[in-house]
């Protein structure tokens, strides 16, 4: 939201006494034939104002805004013949606004004025009706626009008793007379229910209801609820982005709510979420001369893609203009909040991708369109299930889903296909590899040393490859030579690396028509070869790059290959894809070549060891350990867990003691631990390529892993004024984790260690008061309550943090339930390692990951007999500035 630029004096609350002009005023510069809205136009209107203008009373005078818009309504209507008795008659309201600031608002928003900046301490009960008549102007309540049809689904039931087919018809009854489609307010009220829920299984019931309803109400709209509820608008590799500013919002805030910028903004200040300062300021308007359409879902996704669709001259007017319509059009203050939740691409109703897909797959396993003839299950079969034979049921179809977007990650591909097919295995033959569409990378786990690495493949043979400190890129080329780049992200990168466009019809064999393969670009010296720094090669310019200006030259690293001539290798071994890559393509010295690496097993750690330390040696981040080939005993072959949830879960995580008592909890921890170690036994590592999923398949040794203890990615949220040296700058600065549940940010600690005397001015100027990138208050999504911070960040930043250990902390939230009921996990003696610039603020670590550090540590010192460090306090005691 942006600030006013010069702060107005606030209006009293009771109201001046002086005298109010006559409508006519407000509109004496509209000329003739203008319309206001479609509700005001043609002279007769004029006319007539001018004629009570002239022969005003001193009574009528001194007549609010509202009264004497009712006065010439009904005057008006008697004159059409239709009567007093059609004109309903509200009781006066005795709080009118200021006539200077109707003043204000209606000269500012003449061209296009479409409502009465009327702010009521109570809502209207009764509206007036607008006759269908253009030289009429009336008043409609804003009181009865909300759809109360909707409010009545209950969408948070479990979904084995939620029975869709019961508000079908009186919904599509319902929306018949908007056309059809199914409302907005649907999916507002699933939203506001998910929003009122920490606990992601109500969260996922809530979301698979909604989606039922929509596939057998009106299926062509679930494709838009399924972006909406994503709070995106097509994936990440089309470029169309909203390209919003706050102004836009601000002002269409001010212009179809009646505020000013001293009201929105302290709107602002109080509740720091603009979706909470929409809601506010929807709930305070009383009256609209424009009655609202009906938004209905498919209606607000098409003009948020007009809106992203906007470009050249005038788009800026034309945004502004679809933003507007969209406040005027939503009903309510709820569905205020959420259509600028949207537009600031922040929802916060925890739907993240995986929560999505696992709703998808368990709707459509419940519930078709009309006319569909796949196979459904039966509700109350499934409510006969035990808990664990019904996890059962729901981890197949959710892997089916999730394997599909995997591998096209794209709902335009995926809901379509299920409103065809449904989850079966002909939706996976849809769903495959395609050229120039990227599948989402394969990610590997964290190790703490090379030590843990050999136990976890002990007995098996696998690669090391040097993890370069680059750009992961993946390349997709077809027959007719068509090349495209797309990074770790899906983002495309075709146009930021020309070079290796023209690189690639050298480096491709005699044999390769098409293929994808993944590798790994790093800014080099071409004529020696020398690996440079991440930092240098983003200084590289990302887009329209030409080849005659480049400065800063690049190699591509190959490390494997999961497309080739039309064929899908996924399924294949990694000793088999890496050979494929190795014998079908051309090196070409300091431009394309593959990882460096070596074979080896368990027993070769001290040929491991060497090979680590070459690898830092030339500055490469660690290595990378892949297991080669899958193991040939059919019992050893089980299915890996799913941790594409948990990107940051490094392992599975130790079981958290027992609270009843500690010889209980010793004899549940030892049998926890036997049966864990069972079934450790029995999981395959399996060397298959899994797009999407962090396996022990492949573990990742960084070089800060082994010379220090475990580390974090937090986001900066706030800073307080430091003290003596430090006075200029931010310290402490105050860090929090993601709970992609919630949508929130949990505080975690304060940090004054790491930070370089540059970085502490570069931070300063980043974050400076009263700067772009700092907030009025603390925003809602963040949870934090103990010592108020002088200013908040605008979380835009992940800071990667080693610390000396976790404890439970009575000040901060972060985890509250994952490890203790009644206390949050905290870090003592946080330090700061850098700026994670190939992380986004959605990739920082979760709550869930550090509760996992937490029950790590804890498993540790039960291991060595050790005394806990946790004495449960607050890391504050730890600061001593």
């Amino acid at each position: 939201m942006e600030s006013p630029s010069k702060r107005r004096k606030k209006n009293d609350t009771k109201p001046t006494p002086i005298t109010h002009r006559s409508l006519d005023f407000f509109f004496r510069k509209q000329g003739p034939s203008n319309e206001v809205n479609g509700t005001f136009k043609g002279t007769g209107a004029l006319e007539k104002s001018d004629n009570i203008d002239d022969d005003q009373s001193p009574s009528e005078q001194t007549l609010t805004d509202e009264e004497l818009a009712r006065k010439l309504q009904e005057e008006w209507a008697r004159e059409d013949g239709q009567g007093n008795d059609e004109i309903t008659n509200s009781e006066e309201r005795p709080d009118p606004t200021h006539a200077q600031e109707i003043e204000h608002n209606m000269e500012e928003n003449k061209k296009d004025f479409v409502t009465a900046a009327l702010d009521r301490s109570d809502p209207i009960s009764q509206a007036i009706p607008i006759e269908n008549k253009k030289s009429v102007l009336g008043l409609q309540s804003t009181a009865s626009d909300e759809d109360k049809i909707t409010l009545t689904v209950p969408f948070d039931q479990s979904p084995l008793t939620f029975d869709p087919s019961q508000y079908v018809s009186e919904l599509k009854s319902h929306w018949a007379a908007d056309g059809g489609d199914a409302s907005y307010a649907l999916l507002t009220r699933c939203f506001y229910l998910v929003n009122s829920t920490q606990s992601r299984i109500k969260i996922v019931d809530t979301l698979v209801n909604c989606l039922r309803l929509i596939i057998e109400a009106d299926p062509k709209s679930l494709l838009p609820a399924v972006w909406l509820a994503t709070n995106s608008i097509a994936p990440p590799y089309i470029s169309l982005e909203l390209g919003l500013g706050g102004s836009a919002i601000s002002k269409a805030l001010k212009k179809v709510c009646g505020l000013d910028s001293a009201g929105l903004k302290t709107l602002y200040d109080k509740h720091g979420d603009a979706g909470d300062v929409a809601f506010e300021a929807k709930k305070k308007q009383s009256f609209t001369l424009r009655k609202p359409k009906p938004l209905t879902i498919n209606g607000a996704y098409q003009t948020l893609v007009k809106i992203a669709n906007s470009k050249g001259h005038g788009s800026v007017e034309q945004k502004q203009r679809l933003v507007e319509r969209l406040l005027q059009d939503a009903r309510g203050p709820e569905e205020s909040r959420y259509i600028v939740r949207t537009l600031v691409q922040h929802l916060r109703i925890g739907a993240v991708k995986t929560t999505m897909l696992i709703a998808l797959a368990r709707a459509f396993r419940l519930s078709r369109p009309e006319g569909a003839d796949f196979t459904i299950m039966d509700a109350s079969e499934l409510a006969k299930l035990k808990k664990e034979d019904l996890a059962v049921v729901w981890s197949k179809a959710e892997e089916v889903v999730k394997t599909c977007f995997a591998r096209r990650p794209n709902y335009n591909d995926l809901v379509p296909g299920l409103l065809e097919v449904g989850v079966s295995d002909e939706l996976l033959l849809r769903c495959g590899l395609a050229l120039h569409i990227p599948l989402r990378p394969m990610l590997g786990s964290i190790t703490r040393d090379l030590s843990e690495m050999l136990t976890k493949l002990q007995g098996r043979d696998f690669s090391c490859e040097y993890k370069y400190d680059g750009q992961r890129a993946q390349v997709h080329c077809d027959e007719a030579g068509k090349v495209s780049i797309f990074s770790r992200h899906l983002e495309v990168m075709t146009d930021k690396y020309p070079d290796l466009v023209a690189l690639v019809p050298e480096i491709r064999g005699d044999g390769v028509s098409s293929f994808i393969l993944e590798g790994e670009v790093v800014a080099v010296d071409r004529n020696t070869g020398e690996l440079k720094t991440f930092q240098t090669l983003t200084n590289r310019a990302k887009k329209d790059v030409d080849l005659s200006s480049i400065q800063i030259d690049v190699c591509l690293f190959a490390f494997d290959l999961m497309f080739l001539n039309g064929e899908p290798l996924l399924d294949r071994p990694f000793r088999e894809r890496r050979g494929l890559l190795r014998s079908m393509f051309v090196e070409k010295e300091h431009h394309f070549t593959w990882v460096r690496s070596i074979d080896a097993t368990s027993a070769d750690s001290d040929v491991v060891l060497e090979f680590f330390k070459s690898a830092t040696d030339i500055k490469c981040e660690g290595i990378m350990v892949k297991v080669l080939d899958n193991l040939p005993n059919p019992d050893l072959i089980g299915e890996e867990p799913d941790q594409a949830e948990k990107d940051d879960t490094p392992g599975p995580a130790p079981v958290t003691p027992s609270k009843k008592g500690k010889k209980s909890s010793k004899k549940s921890q030892v049998d926890k631990e036997q049966e864990k170690e069972k079934g450790s036994r029995r999981k395959a590592l399996l060397s298959t390529y899994e797009p999407d999923k962090r396996l022990d398949s492949w573990l990742k040794v960084k070089k800060d892993y082994a010379t220090s203890a475990d580390t974090i990615d937090l986001i900066p949220v706030a800073g307080w004024h430091g003290q003596g040296r430090k006075a200029k700058w931010w310290s402490p600065i105050l860090l929090a984790c993601r709970n992609p549940q919630t949508g929130s940010l949990e505080v975690v600690t304060k940090c004054i260690s790491g930070f370089t005397d540059k970085f502490y001015q570069a931070n300063k100027e980043k974050y400076a008061e009263g700067g772009d990138n700092v907030l009025g208050a603390k925003p809602s999504y963040i949870e934090y309550s103990a010592y108020e911070p002088d200013v908040w960040f605008e979380p835009q930043e992940v800071w990667e943090m080693a610390f000396a250990d976790i404890t439970l902390s009575p000040t901060y939230t972060a985890a509250i339930g994952l490890v203790n009921e009644d206390r949050g996990l905290s870090m003592r003696f946080p330090r700061f390692l850098k700026l994670r610039e190939d992380k986004s603020v959605e990739e920082a670590s979760t709550s869930e990951f550090l509760a996992n550090l937490y029950r790590k540590q804890e498993a540790r010192i039960q291991a060595t007999g050790g005394a806990s460090n946790n004495r449960g306090g607050d890391e504050d005691e730890d600061f001593d500035e």
